[in-house]
């Protein structure tokens, strides 16, 4: 019988576009190796530099196993079980799902499933001729989990979980612990290890800690596998895991960002939820490859010195038949009641946060994807429709908690427990929040009253300085405070600035088409816009196209528009990204206190009338680096001889300028600029400064600030 599932399958798959051009002005290397990175030296700028790991490393050790012994019926200890059900099991991904003997005396598959109320659970696929009779599983005492050992079994077979309920309705399911899922539309659940891949990113893992402290530079390129390239030779299809490997590593690398975000990677049956609605929760999408692929493309970025960062959703799932939703006939995962079980603006379940079996799943889905492939965050979206009860409901569509109020305290409980439970198994992991709302402290210490994230998104700057950019420069001076206004809340989380995907969909067109003005004001607006960004405090993040001015809408259907890049404007872009990303690697003043008020000072906020920003970046006291200077000019109009305070005087050097003619600007430069005079806004000295229209620069100061400050009681 053909390896394929039986039963209806979803009809998620997006269709695909014609094929378009997907060049990119660069060679790309090739090679599919590269020795560790160490953790002192330069980071590589090539994936070409590095050679591959040796042949003769060696394998990692197994315990030997007794020729005599037979293979186990169960992976459930009595401790597991009662972890289970507990709520704190944090490696259910070792126990429940398919796991193929390692005793060549004793082949097949252990299978075990959580389905507490089902009548009957049986294994039904390719080693049985899908039959519901041949494989049937065995209650586990009082767990609700379901197990057996199906000698027929072999790795790489496809199979499901053939329920029947209370009520006698049959159910093919596939199974939530399943390593690996078929490829959709396909539905079934494959049997798999991860046991293929070796690592070689033992330098990051023992760096990393140190590498993404939070006075550490971040700066994220935000990708979707499925769309970033395709190849339109061949269908305009798009890349796999390790086609994406050298390419996407030398990319990120030659752009200087630090880490690579990726949509979510858990498989979902549609498509063009782009990962958002998962029904795998520990498989990675068969879409680009297998697990294994995925682990090479996460070695081969974490071997060049780049960190990956995941998208994961706990917030809801879809109710696709096959998978979690009525698992066993009943509301097993999902709250029954559609006041706190059904989300109204993406037709979707929310997950029951109270069940400890739930919490048990949730938390090792997390660990998961920490564990198995290496990633080095886990970015949690959806984090206010977890919150609130009330979310997106109206009056009498929701129920209140225990306490009478609108916050969802078991959702609550179990994001405090989940960022606790990574810091103590993973130092140095980032978990961020993707949070709209004004909920306090999400970033703050769980011992403190906080959610305990390690940033979050500030989408409020975002919205604002989007809103300021899209409007008329004539009438900027009188919306200055959408540009001001977000220091008054800096440091009140730990903010991640997100130039993200949800900027550029659903009719809102790129963030070139926000920009005011004709094409030049568009893109040094785009400039400007991107200088404002890596200037102000805070860690970064930039959505894939937008680092080479995309003009198009984001399509989940084609790859970007990498031909662009055949055009200087676009090529002047993509250099002013590449430029900031090292300025702010390079400088300590532009990211060491990212997270603390000593590391911004305003010069002048409140210059409404020639809509001109200015503002110092400071490194950490005694660190013996220098201050830069910010200057942002919002408007079309020159400012020459503009007269800017600073703390002291002597040479200010500009080293970066929005409007060089390299980054397709008009090239109006100065290289340094002496100050001396004073006292001017507040400061000891003054500067003139010739100042372009739509423009940002940065100049470094001399040495000695903190000093002049101090003595001017100013720091």
């Amino acid at each position: 019988m053909s390896r394929r599932s039986k039963g209806k399958r979803s009809a998620g798959a997006g269709k695909r576009s014609e094929p378009k051009a997907a060049e990119v002005a660069t060679t790309v290397a090739s090679e599919e190796g590269g020795a560790p990175v160490d953790a002192g030296a330069p980071e590589p700028t090539s994936v070409a530099d590095l050679p591959p790991p040796s042949a003769g490393d060696p394998e990692p050790a197994e315990a030997p196993l007794a020729a005599s012994a037979p293979a186990p019926l169960s992976r459930l200890s009595e401790t597991d079980l009662f972890l289970f059900n507990e709520g704190s099991h944090l490696r259910l991904y070792d126990h429940l799902g398919a796991h193929p003997s390692r005793d060549p005396q004793r082949p097949g598959v252990a299978f075990a499933v959580w389905a507490p109320m089902a009548a009957h659970v049986a294994v039904i696929g390719d080693f049985n001729e899908w039959s519901a009779d041949r494989s049937p599983l065995a209650r586990r005492g009082e767990s609700g989990i379901w197990e057996g050992f199906v000698p027929e079994a072999r790795e790489g077979d496809l199979y499901k979980l053939r329920i029947i309920t209370a009520s006698g309705e049959h159910l093919d399911k596939a199974d939530p612990l399943a390593l690996r899922q078929e490829c959709p539309p396909g539905t079934a659940s494959v049997i798999a290890t991860h046991d293929e891949h070796r690592w070689h990113d033992d330098a990051w893992m023992a760096a990393r800690a140190r590498r993404q402290a939070l006075d550490r530079p971040v700066s994220i390129y935000e990708v979707h596998l499925g769309s970033w390239m395709r190849i339109p030779e061949e269908g305009n299809r798009w890349l796999t895991y390790r086609e994406l490997a050298p390419r996407l590593t030398e990319y990120v690398l030659r752009m200087g960002f630090t880490h690579v975000e990726l949509m979510p990677l858990a498989e979902h049956p549609f498509y063009g939820s782009w990962g958002y609605q998962t029904t795998g929760y520990f498989a990675a999408s068969a879409r680009y490859g297998s697990p294994e692929d995925l682990m090479h493309l996460v070695d081969t970025l974490h071997r060049h010195g780049i960190g990956v960062i995941v998208d994961w959703v706990p917030a809801h799932f879809p109710g696709d038949a096959h998978a979690l939703a009525r698992f066993d006939g009943t509301c097993l995962f999902e709250h029954e009641d559609p006041r706190r079980g059904f989300h109204p603006d993406w037709n979707t379940l929310i997950f029951n946060y109270g069940r400890h079996e739930v919490r048990s799943f949730l938390l090792s889905s997390a660990l998961f994807w920490l564990d198995r492939f290496h990633v080095d965050g886990l970015r949690v979206d959806a984090v206010a429709s977890m919150l609130y009860l009330d979310y997106s409901r109206r009056e009498g569509e929701w129920i209140p908690n225990d306490q009478g109020g609108r916050e969802n305290l078991e959702a609550i409980d179990f994001l405090r427990r989940l960022n606790e439970i990574v810091d103590e198994r993973y130092p140095g992991v980032h978990v961020i929040a993707e949070e709209s709302t004004a909920w306090p402290l999400v970033s703050g210490p769980v011992s403190e009253g906080g959610l305990g994230f390690h940033m979050k998104w500030d989408m409020g700057w975002m919205h604002d300085t989007l809103r300021y950019l899209g409007r008329d420069p004539l009438y900027r001076r009188h919306h200055h405070r959408e540009i001001n206004f977000r220091m008054m809340y800096a440091y009140a989380e730990r903010f991640l600035l997100p130039l993200s995907h949800d900027e550029v969909v659903h009719g809102k067109g790129s963030l070139l088409s926000k920009m005011q003005g004709d094409r030049g004001q568009q893109l040094a607006h785009l400039r400007l816009l991107y200088g404002y960004m890596f200037a102000s405090p805070g860690k970064k993040l930039l959505f894939m196209g937008g680092e080479f001015a995309q003009e198009r809408e984001w399509n989940h259907d084609s790859s970007l528009d990498w031909h662009l890049l055949e055009r200087p404007e676009h090529r002047g872009i993509q250099s002013w990204v590449a430029a900031l990303n090292r300025l702010y690697a390079d400088e300590p003043a532009l990211h060491q206190l990212d997270h603390d008020p000593r590391g911004f000072m305003w010069i002048d906020p409140d210059d409404s009338i020639r809509s001109v920003a200015t503002f110092l970046r400071l490194p950490r006291p005694g660190e013996k680096a220098a201050p830069i200077l910010v200057v942002l000019n919002f408007t079309p109009v020159a400012r020459p001889g503009l007269p800017i305070g600073v703390p002291t005087g002597g040479v200010w050097e500009e080293v970066l300028n929005s409007d060089a003619e390299a980054y397709g600007g008009g090239g109006a430069l100065q290289r340094a600029v002496e100050a001396s005079g004073g006292p001017w806004q507040g400061m000891a000295a003054m500067l003139r400064l010739d100042v372009p229209p739509l423009a940002a620069i940065f100049l470094r100061g001399p040495l000695g600030w903190e000093d002049a400050l101090a003595e001017a009681g100013a720091h």
